[in-house]
């Protein structure tokens, strides 16, 4: 049965689907020798043969859901023409291709999502601009009350800073932490409205996607998602409600050592 090829790169782990139609586009997919760059294009998985990358397209048969803590000064791809240490250099270990689902910057820390389930990494992405985060942000200069409320309340958008006070040194110092949970889209707006009050932000991480906690994952570990992780992102992504899907979960989580 013919379909979509962004579909089948998909489905098969290679890459989220929107990562597909980019290969696509770029010439990297070819079906029966061929090179297909149209996105409209189709093929038949079970009797083409489809190579991505030069490599022939195989199902993936199990699927990988990882949460990891990306340490700054790591790039979120799984290969860096300028030599950078990337997500690949902490992923040793994984029995399975993955690749990150969105991106953190290079600078920032906190929890990625890693899978090789194409089809979870697109509804995740097409959901992120409703998917609440939650960020630590290290800014320049205490921010007074007044300050605080500008933010809250500025072009309508509910942003509120709670300083971190847990007796943690992140609560200390002339440039502390503070504690923000919004959606992806208010995270820019949320920079200006800082940089504007003369506190630009300093250092970000990320600790808190939807109902997936980093928690006491050290930088630059990983763990499997658990079953209950897994299906409340996939309600949280789904256009509309419907019952949970059942997954082949390995009962042991997984982390490098």
């Amino acid at each position: 049965m013919q379909e979509r090829l962004q579909k089948i790169i998909a489905r098969a782990g290679i890459a989220s689907r929107r990562q597909a139609e980019q290969l696509i586009l770029a010439g990297q997919v070819t079906v029966n020798g061929r090179v297909v760059n149209e996105l409209g294009a189709k093929a038949d998985p079970e009797r083409d043969h489809i190579r991505v990358g030069g490599r022939l397209l195989r199902p993936q048969t199990r699927r990988l859901y990882l949460v990891l803590h990306k340490p700054a000064g790591c790039v979120t791809t799984l290969h860096d023409p300028q030599g950078r240490r990337t997500i690949a250099d902490l992923l040793r270990g994984v029995a399975g291709r993955v690749f990150p689902i969105g991106r953190l910057e290079y600078h920032a820390s906190g929890l990625l999502l890693l899978t090789n389930d194409g089809e979870l990494a697109n509804r995740v992405l097409k959901a992120s601009h409703r998917l609440p985060q939650t960020y630590w942000l290290k800014v320049k200069g205490a921010l007074s009350a007044d300050e605080l409320a500008q933010i809250a309340r500025r072009g309508g958008v509910q942003l509120r800073l709670l300083r971190r006070r847990q007796g943690d040194r992140s609560a200390r110092g002339a440039n502390p932490w503070y504690e923000v949970s919004m959606t992806e889209p208010r995270r820019d707006t949320l920079r200006r409205l800082l940089a504007r009050l003369g506190h630009p932000v300093e250092k970000v991480k990320r600790t808190k996607l939807d109902g997936i906690a980093l928690a006491s994952l050290p930088p630059g570990r990983y763990r499997s998602l658990s079953r209950q992780e897994l299906e409340a992102l996939e309600r949280a992504c789904a256009p509309h409600p419907e019952p949970p899907q059942r997954h082949d979960l390995s009962p042991q989580r997984t982390q490098n050592g």
